[in-house]
């Protein structure tokens, strides 16, 4: 499904991604790991499209289709998703028209007419009751005054409503109390199926207590350094990231 070969990207003169190598099929759930500054809000970043980095080298796939020449919303199109570590507050902008209106919009870019007015409202009821999401917070404006954990629980109601083909979370535990963490680990689990996979990524084994990866790689330095499956999350949790330096450099 995604794959990513020998990625290297950076701001300006500064290279933060080195030489990025992974694939992640459909039906999977892949962890990313690391210190701070390793580059992993970087590698999700690059993935989306954003435009502040600069790529030099190297290839990023969805089902065989170069993603490096489209811009953001055309790779949203395509089905990359990414749920942000901070999202944006957008004032007088509905929950609910800003779902319809990004809907529509794949739809669109798809050949396809807008969802009829029925079918949408069928599909944001299923979904708000899947994620135990009150309907009076689809009609607020988009994370306005929502606490971190609204602010990321929509999020996962957007994930919801798209069903995109990779599912990138970055650093979505970030800020969260216990049970908005758990709330969000349960809308991802529900949603995740053999034809879609997710790429979560977060300094914390916690998360990881809830939404159980297939595969946990490490990030140091811009370079993915090891990988291995859930129990290499609970070592890195136990022992943190100074072995993993130690073992790079010797």
């Amino acid at each position: 499904m995604l794959k990513i070969e020998n990625l290297h990207a950076g701001i300006e003169d500064r290279e933060i991604l080195k030489g990025i190598n992974l694939q992640i099929n459909a039906g999977e759930v892949h962890a990313i790991m690391g210190p701070n500054g390793a580059g992993k809000s970087t590698l999700a970043s690059v993935v989306a499209g954003s435009e502040v980095y600069e790529v030099s080298k190297g290839t990023v796939e969805l089902d065989g289709e170069d993603l490096l020449d489209l811009a953001p919303e055309e790779r949203a199109h395509k089905g990359v998703f990414l749920s942000f570590q901070y999202p944006v507050e957008i004032p007088g902008v509905s929950v609910t028209n800003f779902i319809k209106t990004a809907i529509n919009e794949n739809r669109k870019a798809q050949g396809l007419e807008d969802m009829p007015a029925k079918e949408m409202l069928k599909k944001i009821r299923a979904m708000s009751e899947l994620l135990e999401i009150d309907r009076k917070f689809l009609s607020r404006s988009l994370n306005e005054g929502f606490s971190g954990g609204e602010k990321k629980r929509n999020e996962i109601f957007q994930m919801a409503m798209l069903e995109p083909k990779i599912a990138i979370l970055d650093e979505t535990d970030s800020g969260l109390d216990i049970d908005a963490l758990r709330i969000v680990a349960n809308g991802v689990n529900k949603l995740k199926s053999e034809n879609n996979a997710v790429l979560v990524i977060t300094h914390y084994q916690r998360l990881l207590d809830y939404i159980k990866p297939d595969f946990v790689h490490v990030l140091y330095n811009g370079k993915i350094v090891k990988s291995g499956d859930a129990s290499l999350a609970l070592e890195l949790e136990e022992k943190g990231y100074d072995w993993i330096k130690e073992e790079v450099s010797s």
